[in-house]
C-alpha cells in the first residue's frame, strides 16, 4: 500500500541528551520536500540543552512530549507512538536524534507499497552500513548470532540494490509503519529499555502477516558509528544479553533454540578469566533470569 492522497504522516523522535545531533536531525525534518503532518519529540528526561533546541524549533508541527523519567529508546518509542496513533495519524516514521532524512527520503518511501518500510543507512562519506537483517535465523540452534545476513553484508553499495528489499528485522532509525501494523500487533514493548524492542516489533509484524522491505532510494545518513556493540561488560552490555535472550525465549521456534541463552551464558562465564571479566560474567547471569522473567510475549 502507498501513501493516499489524505493518508497523515507524522514522525516520532526519541532522545536523549543529544541536543545538538537533535538539532541537526530537526533540521534534516525541516528540509523534507514532503513535510510530515506532525513531529513528535519524546524527550527521555534529557539534562543538557535539548529543552532549549526544542523550544528555539520553527519546526512545523513540532509536539513535545516530556518525559519525567528516562524511558529509553524502547519506553521513548512506546510513549511517542502511542500518542502519534491516539491523535489518529495513518503513517507513523520513527527516528532517533543521530539520523538526517535526505530531503526526498520521506517521498521515496511513501511512494513504495508496504506497511512497514525502511529508509536504507549510509554513514556521513556516504557508504552503505544498513544493518537489517535479510536474515534473522531463530530456527537453528548452531546460529550464535542469529543475524546470518544484513544489508550492507549483502550488498556492496546502494547502487547494487533492487529497488525494494525484504528484510527480516528493523531498526527503529527512519522505519515507517501504517496504523493497520499497530491495530494489529500494538506498540512497541517498552520493558526493553533499549536494544532489541525493534527486532521484536518486526517478529510481531512479520508473524502477523506484514513484509518489511527496504527501500533503496529512501536515504537517511547516520552521524554516528555503530561501536556499542564492544559494551558487553558495561552497563549496555545488560541489555544487548537480555533482550537478545528474550527474543529467543518468544521466538524460539524449537526448543533448541529456546535452550540458546543459557548457553551463551555458560560460555561467556567460562571464557571470563580471558575476556569481559567479572563485569560481563556478571552481566550474562542477570540476564539470562530477567530474560526468562520477560519471556511472555506482549499481549498485543
Amino acid at each position: 500500500m502507498s501513501a493516499g492522497p489524505t493518508e497523515t504522516v507524522a514522525v516520532v523522535v526519541v532522545t536523549y541528551n543529544r541536543a545538538d545531533l537533535l538539532r541537526g536531525m530537526l533540521a534534516g525534518l525541516a528540509a523534507l520536500d514532503r513535510a510530515p503532518d506532525a513531529v513528535y519529540v519524546v524527550d527521555n528526561a534529557s539534562t543538557d540543552h535539548t529543552a532549549q533546541v526544542l523550544g528555539e524549533s520553527t519546526l512545523a508541527g513540532l509536539v513535545v512530549v516530556r518525559s519525567a523519567d528516562n524511558l529509553g529508546g524502547a519506553g521513548g518509542f512506546h510513549l511517542g507512538l502511542k500518542r502519534a496513533y491516539d491523535d489518529g495519524h495513518d503513517v507513523m516514521w520513527l527516528m532517533d536524534d543521530d539520523v538526517v532524512p535526505a530531503p526526498d527520503c520521506l517521498t521515496r518511501l511513501l511512494e513504495a507499497d508496504g506497511s512497514c518500510l525502511i529508509a536504507v543507512r549510509e554513514d556521513r562519506a556516504g557508504a552503505l552500513v544498513e544493518k537489517a537483517a535479510l536474515r534473522f535465523d531463530l530456527r537453528n540452534p548452531l546460529a550464535i548470532r542469529p543475524k546470518t545476513a544484513s544489508v550492507d553484508s549483502t550488498y556492496a553499495s546502494r547502487e547494487a540494490m533492487p529497488a525494494t528489499v525484504e528484510v527480516e528485522n528493523v531498526a527503529f532509525e527512519g522505519f515507517l509503519v501504517r496504523r493497520e501494523v499497530i491495530d494489529r500487533i500494538g506498540l512497541p514493548d517498552a520493558s526493553f529499555f533499549i536494544f532489541y524492542d525493534d527486532v521484536d516489533f518486526a517478529i510481531r509484524a512479520r508473524r502477523a502477516g506484514f513484509a518489511i522491505r527496504a527501500v533503496r532510494d529512501a536515504v537517511l545518513v547516520r552521524q554516528l558509528d555503530f561501536d556499542q556493540q564492544h559494551d558487553l561488560a558495561g552497563w549496555k552490555g545488560y541489555y544487548m544479553y537480555r533482550n537478545l535472550f528474550v527474543v529467543h525465549f518468544r521466538y524460539g521456534e524449537n526448543p533448541l533454540v529456546r535452550l540458546k541463552p543459557a548457553l551463551i551464558a555458560l560460555v561467556v562465564v567460562l571464557l571470563s578469566p580471558l575476556r569481559g571479566g567479572r563485569a560481563e560474567a556478571a552481566n550474562v547471569t542477570r540476564a539470562l533470569r530477567d530474560g526468562w522473567r520477560m519471556r511472555a510475549r506482549p499481549a498485543r
